[in-house]
C-alpha cells in the first residue's frame, strides 16, 4: 500500500481485493500465487505458488528456514506477501494452527475450545456437538478438564488441531501438525486432517516428513524460500531427471560423492542425463525425487545450466528430504 494513501480508499481496496480473491478462490481453491516476502532485506519467499484445493490437502514440505511458516501465515491472511497473490475466504471461514499451538496453558481443554468456538461465533449446541465429536475421537474426553499446560505433547498438537478444525472451516493451515508427535497421535491427527478434507474443507500443512507429504494430493517443496518441486507425488517422480543406481559404499571420488546420499544402510547415486552405467538404475521414490530435484540445481549453479528436476516448479537446493 502506498504510503499517504486515505484509509477510507486503502480499506475498500483491500475489501474490493478480498472480495475478487473469495470469488477466485471458490472456483478454483485458495492459495499463493507468484508470492514474495521481505523481512527488510531477507527474502523469506520468492515468487512461491501454491493451491489449497476444496476436499483436498496440499503439504509443504521443506527442512528448517525453507519459509514454511511464513508461506502458511500468508495463506492464513496473518502476513501480508511483499508481492504476489493470495486468495483466501473470510477471516472466520479459516482455521489456523500456528507454530505456537494457539492454545492458552492456563485454560483446560474445553475451556480452550468453547473459547476458539465462541470467537468463531459458534451456536453453543454446535460447538459442543462438535468439541464431543472430536475429543472422543481423539482421545481427549478424559483429559477434557485437564488444564492445556499439563497436556503432552502430542494431546496439545491434537487440541490445537480441534481447535482449528472447530469451525468447519473453508480453509484449514496447519503448521508441522505431526512434528515431535508419537505414531499413535499421528495417525489420529491424520485421521482429523483427512477428515476435514472429506467434508470439504482445503487442507494446507507444513511438514518435514516426506513419507506424510506422500498422503497429500499435491506436494510443494521449498528451500530458502525457493521452490524446489511441485505437483502431485507421482508428477515430482516422474519427473526426476537422469537415473538413480545403488552403491556399496560411499564414493571415494570428490565429484561422485557431490551426487552420492545414503538411505538407511545403503548408498545412492544420481546420473544427470547423458551419464552412461544406468544399467543398475533404481525406481525412484519421493525421498529420491527431493533429493535429485536438491542436487540438480545445486550442478546447474555451478555449471550455469539450468536443470528442470521438477514438476511443476524449478529445481532447488537441499530441502527437507
Amino acid at each position: 500500500m502506498r504510503a499517504g494513501r486515505p484509509a477510507r480508499a486503502a480499506h475498500q481496496a483491500e475489501r474490493g481485493q478480498a472480495e475478487r480473491g473469495q470469488a477466485e478462490g471458490g472456483q478454483a481453491g485458495w492459495g499463493l500465487s507468484g508470492v514474495s516476502v521481505r523481512y527488510g532485506q531477507s527474502l523469506a519467499l520468492d515468487g512461491v505458488t501454491v493451491r489449497a484445493a476444496p476436499g483436498r490437502i496440499a503439504a509443504v514440505v521443506g527442512g528448517d528456514g525453507a519459509g514454511k511458516t511464513t508461506l502458511l501465515r500468508c495463506a492464513a491472511g496473518a502476513l501480508p506477501p511483499s508481492r504476489g497473490q493470495v486468495r483466501t475466504p473470510g477471516i472466520r471461514e479459516i482455521g489456523y494452527l500456528s507454530p505456537a499451538g494457539g492454545i492458552y496453558p492456563d485454560l483446560t481443554v474445553e475451556e480452550n475450545l468453547g473459547f476458539r468456538a465462541a470467537a468463531y461465533g459458534l451456536r453453543a449446541a454446535q460447538a459442543r456437538q462438535r468439541v464431543a465429536e472430536h475429543l472422543d475421537r481423539t482421545g481427549l474426553a478424559a483429559a477434557h478438564r485437564r488444564l492445556a499446560g499439563n497436556l503432552s505433547g502430542g494431546m496439545r498438537k491434537k487440541l490445537g488441531v480441534i481447535a482449528a478444525m472447530l469451525p468447519g472451516p473453508a480453509l484449514l493451515v496447519l503448521d508441522e501438525p505431526t512434528t515431535g508427535v508419537d505414531p499413535v497421535s499421528r495417525a489420529d491427527l491424520w485421521w482429523l486432517i483427512a477428515q476435514a478434507a472429506a467434508q470439504g474443507a482445503a487442507v494446507l500443512l507444513s511438514t518435514t516428513y516426506l513419507d506424510e507429504a506422500q498422503r497429500a494430493g499435491h506436494v510443494l517443496v521449498l528451500d530458502a524460500g525457493l521452490p524446489l518441486a511441485s505437483g502431485t507425488p507421482a508428477e515430482i517422480v516422474a519427473a526426476v531427471p537422469g537415473a538413480i543406481r545403488p552403491l556399496p559404499a560411499r564414493p571415494v571420488d570428490p565429484g561422485q560423492r557431490r551426487l552420492a546420499w545414503r538411505r538407511a544402510s545403503q548408498w545412492r547415486i544420481w546420473d544427470p542425463p547423458g551419464v552412461p552405467g544406468t544399467a543398475r538404475a533404481l525406481r525412484p521414490d519421493l525421498q529420491d525425487a527431493v533429493v535429485v530435484a536438491a542436487l540438480a540445481r545445486e550442478q546447474a549453479h555451478v555449471t550455469g545450466v539450468g536443470a528442470g528436476a521438477s514438476a511443476g516448479a524449478g529445481a532447488g537446493g537441499g530441502a527437507g528430504s
